[in-house]
């Protein structure tokens, strides 16, 4: 085979954090930081693959309002089991499972820390696999378009560990078959959720992570004539400074969970659904007396193209300040180091993209990131 063009994927690796610990790999030409998606990898991952925003790919908030389609109704029958047990990871992470086995998810699925008397209010978007050709997204994806051009293509296991990967990488290049391929490598970003950006466990992830790149484009070379690389992010990382109880705020107006509202409380996000007027407008003067964050208006959704019709999300969005995380929320019971999903204009947002060829100016945006890996396999058929 001619050439590879070789795609890295490094979740959470932000164009700040980039200027704090540098990233030296000797091919790399041209780097330039991505404006994100508004929202979490859920949306962020999808418009990478597309090339479209989510209200175009219809992927954004893992869950939604749908009392009527929850797949967890039964959940209602074990709000009694003991909080200090089934909300932390462990036992929430196995029970994920069970719920995944029991109804067939292939995407990632996870349960978090949502209570369970409230998950039968909702349903989940993640239920299948898009990483695949042909998954659930209402667009297609950079493997439809390899499928629909004849291009012999690898993609990472998601569900495999990064060192799996790489092995199984390094496997299909000795074959030589294949023209484009997607390598996975997301633990930075959970690096960084338990340590921040600045410690030294995310400088030595980082170290790891070029050694392994140079090691991966090095075997490509000796099994390829020509070989591109490219490594790219779906977000940034914001250092915590604070946090607020939201929960508490919203839950003194003395308003009724599922009868005058629902909310689903995210890290970074609270988004909510409304029985009657008197209770959105009750909650809505709760919100815009809260300094750590804001309401995010109509308008300034659609503008970050992540705006329903039907309220299938929210009807009103809080988003708090870069930095201030909800704590308790329905994600996580404690203040993690690092975070992202704050507003995408925020620096520390920013993703980034490196090439070993030379970065058009129109590429400005995650999901512009489609756009390279079109011209790249293109060029390989000149």
């Amino acid at each position: 085979m001619k050439k590879l063009s070789l795609f890295v994927f490094i979740d959470g690796f932000g164009w700040e954090v980039y200027k704090k610990h540098g990233f030296n790999i000797s091919i790399i030409k041209d780097a330039k930081a991505l404006k994100t998606t508004f929202g979490f990898s859920s949306a962020a991952d999808p418009s990478i693959l597309t090339g479209r925003y989510p209200d175009e790919h219809t992927h954004w908030s893992s869950f939604y309002y749908d009392p009527i389609n929850s797949p967890f109704k039964f959940f209602k029958y074990l709000s009694f089991l003991p909080k200090y047990i089934f909300d932390r990871f462990r036992p929430r992470h196995y029970l994920s499972k069970l719920v995944k086995i029991f109804y067939g998810y292939t995407g990632y699925f996870e349960l978090y820390s949502v209570p369970f008397k409230y998950l039968p209010y909702f349903d989940y978007l993640e239920k299948r696999d898009y990483f695949v050709p042909n998954g659930i997204l209402k667009t297609d994806t950079i493997f439809d378009w390899c499928v629909q051009n004849n291009i012999p293509y690898h993609c990472s296991n998601w569900r495999k560990s990064e060192t799996y990967n790489i092995n199984v990488l390094k496997k299909e290049i000795e074959k030589r078959q294949i023209e484009f391929t997607y390598l996975y490598l997301p633990t930075l970003d959970g690096v960084m959720h338990t340590y921040g950006t600045t410690k030294d466990e995310t400088k030595n992830k980082l170290l790891w992570l070029e050694k392994q790149i140079e090691d991966v484009y090095t075997h490509a070379c000796n099994n390829y004539e020509e070989v591109s690389l490219h490594i790219f992010s779906d977000h940034g990382m914001c250092d915590t400074i604070g946090s607020i109880d939201l929960i508490s705020s919203i839950e003194e107006s003395h308003l009724e969970y599922g009868k005058d509202y629902v909310a689903m409380y995210d890290s970074t996000m609270a988004r909510f659904w409304f029985m009657n007027q008197a209770a959105k407008i009750k909650i809505q003067n709760i919100l815009e007396k809260i300094t750590e964050g804001s309401i995010v208006e109509h308008d300034e959704l659609k503008r970050m193209h992540v705006f329903f019709e039907g309220n299938r999300f929210g009807e009103i969005f809080f988003l708090t300040n870069p930095g201030i995380l909800i704590n308790p929320s329905y994600f996580g019971l404690k203040v993690i180091p690092g975070m992202h999903g704050f507003h995408p204009n925020h620096k520390d947002s920013n993703a980034l993209i490196f090439s070993s060829t030379k970065i058009d100016e129109n590429i400005k945006s995650i999901t512009d990131i489609r756009k390279v890996m079109e011209k790249e396999i293109k060029n390989e058929k000149r």
